[in-house]
């Protein structure tokens, strides 16, 4: 594709609009808090708000936080690690340099099994094939997706996931401090929510579920794109990962032939990819697909 299209080049680099994007999202968020606890907003209203509203803020700050962890958002490694402290507050739960980590291994060594992070577990699979099964695997894959690489691929804990995890941990007691606990709740609620059962967070099983066969990777070209710094974008990402979200779209342009019908995976619908994976019974979290792993693990600290 470069050979055939050199000015692809000069696609790369990072976006210096987007960190505008995220001190926006996370000054709605915390106004959000505190309006919410000013006012002693009933429950049902603040579970409302956290999952229409904040929990489409908080993916966009979780997809935020996945440009950050290519260095897409500042021209050093060091200032896009450091900002993503800032996106992390709005979530209420550390995040951000764990996803860092993980998500290098996912790139790297996509669909090896036993190390990308990215693919469910046997046990998941054995879990949840029901249909309520299904429903609590999408309800709570954020947990799973969290959990599963401490459990199956244990590493060495970095001193940025430390300050991470301080940072994050200080922020939840200044805004319980001052906003109080449902200023608080709200935040966390709005990333479990946001990262359930909402057309959003239908990209975790769109990536890269064998949702037609032959196809690994999927992407999604629809208007959600706007909300995820293009992230459904995915076929173009996975092939230039350092170029921005907001610039991926020009790659598609410029190479159209690359990405036509029948070269990839295409999703129509997001919130359609939700419906079918709980309600078809032959997507299960087995519908990935794996290669034989190598015999070495990297260490994932050094990614």
């Amino acid at each position: 594709m470069l050979a055939k299209y050199p000015q692809i080049r000069d696609l790369y680099g990072y976006d210096p609009n987007s960190k505008w994007k995220v001190l926006l999202s996370v000054s709605l968020q915390l106004i959000t808090a505190f309006l919410i606890a000013s006012n002693n907003v009933g429950w049902p209203i603040l579970l409302l708000l956290a999952w229409i509203w904040g929990g489409t803020i908080n993916h966009s700050l979780m997809l935020a936080n996945h440009e950050l962890s290519h260095d897409l958002l500042f021209p050093k490694g060091w200032q896009n690690r450091w900002f993503s402290l800032i996106p992390n507050i709005a979530l209420g739960v550390p995040m951000a340099e764990m996803f860092r980590k993980f998500h290098m291994v996912h790139h790297r060594y996509q669909g090896l099994d036993g190390i990308d992070p990215d693919l469910p577990t046997y046990t998941e699979g054995r879990l949840f094939r029901s249909v309520p099964g299904k429903f609590l695997f999408i309800f709570l894959q954020s947990l799973f997706y969290s959990l599963r690489p401490m459990l199956s691929y244990p590493s060495k804990t970095t001193f940025m996931e430390v300050v991470n995890t301080i940072a994050v941990i200080g922020s939840d007691f200044l805004v319980l401090h001052y906003f109080g606990f449902k200023g608080l709740a709200y935040l966390v609620l709005s990333s479990v929510l946001g990262s359930g059962i909402h057309p959003l967070a239908a990209h975790f099983v769109a990536e890269h579920y064998a949702w037609t066969p032959g196809f690994e990777t999927f992407s999604y070209y629809g208007v959600l794109n706007y909300l995820v710094y293009n992230v459904g974008y995915h076929n173009e990402h996975h092939d230039f990962p350092r170029i921005p979200g907001s610039r991926l779209p020009q790659l598609h342009k410029i190479a159209p032939e690359f990405y036509a019908d029948g070269k990839i995976g295409k999703l129509e619908s997001w919130p359609g990819v939700i419906f079918r994976f709980i309600f078809d019974p032959s997507i299960t979290p087995f519908s990935r697909i794996k290669r034989k792993a190598v015999k070495f693990a990297p260490d994932v600290s050094e990614l």
